[in-house]
């Protein structure tokens, strides 16, 4: 019992640890796609105390994030059908793709606002206003069709013995990956889109 305890720890340390570092990266990649020049300059150095604890609280609020998006997606598909049964309306055969369209459209708008915190915080330069609207839609879209398809393939994935046992971390390692380069591809889009009288977001550059 206590070795089960000790490995638990030691694994979930681990797992803080690659995951404070990925947020790391994830930031210093989209601050190194939004600066003027890519190298780093001598007043963009911190200390690493600041940096470790500023990706912790950026790491916890990703995944509130991401928790709230993908429990939003799947309240509105369960309660589809609830409602549709509640109200008598099953017959109705064009409500049942109306729902589904409702519940993709909140599905996307989640996303859109998880996107639009990452795209306006992480970066040290404020983006600018119509690159950071389309570029955050981009990336809400493509965020759903990843849900979706994880969605279909996951199932299939763990009725192999192998799955069963590896499944759900290969699913989350592939879920976190094309989250990071759906992230950056965006971010990139939005640093280097121009379009005609497009101001920059208000607000303070920050560190």
């Amino acid at each position: 019992m206590q070795q089960r305890t000790a490995v638990g720890l030691v694994g979930l340390l681990v797992a803080l640890y690659s995951g404070i570092n990925w947020m790391g990266n994830l930031r210093e990649a989209i601050r190194a796609q939004s600066r003027d020049v890519w190298e780093r300059r001598p007043q963009d150095e911190e200390k690493i105390w600041v940096k470790y604890f500023r990706d912790l609280i950026s790491l916890i609020g990703l995944l509130v994030a991401l928790i709230i998006t993908l429990s939003i997606t799947s309240v509105a598909g369960s309660a589809q059908q609830m409602i549709i049964s509640a109200l008598y309306l099953d017959n109705i055969e064009w409500l049942k793709p109306a729902w589904r369209l409702i519940g993709l459209a909140i599905s996307i708008f989640a996303n859109y606002l998880l996107f639009f915190w990452i795209f306006w915080r992480l970066p040290r330069h404020r983006p600018r206003r119509k690159a950071l609207f389309r570029g955050t839609l981009i990336a809400a879209i493509g965020f759903e069709i990843i849900k979706i398809v994880m969605t279909w393939t996951l199932p299939a994935l763990v009725k192999s013995p192998s799955g069963a046992a590896f499944g759900s971390v290969l699913g989350l390692m592939a879920f976190f990956y094309f989250f990071a380069r759906l992230t950056l591809f965006c971010a990139a889009w939005i640093a280097t889109a121009e379009y005609k009288d497009d101001r920059r977001m208000p607000g303070k550059t920050h560190r």
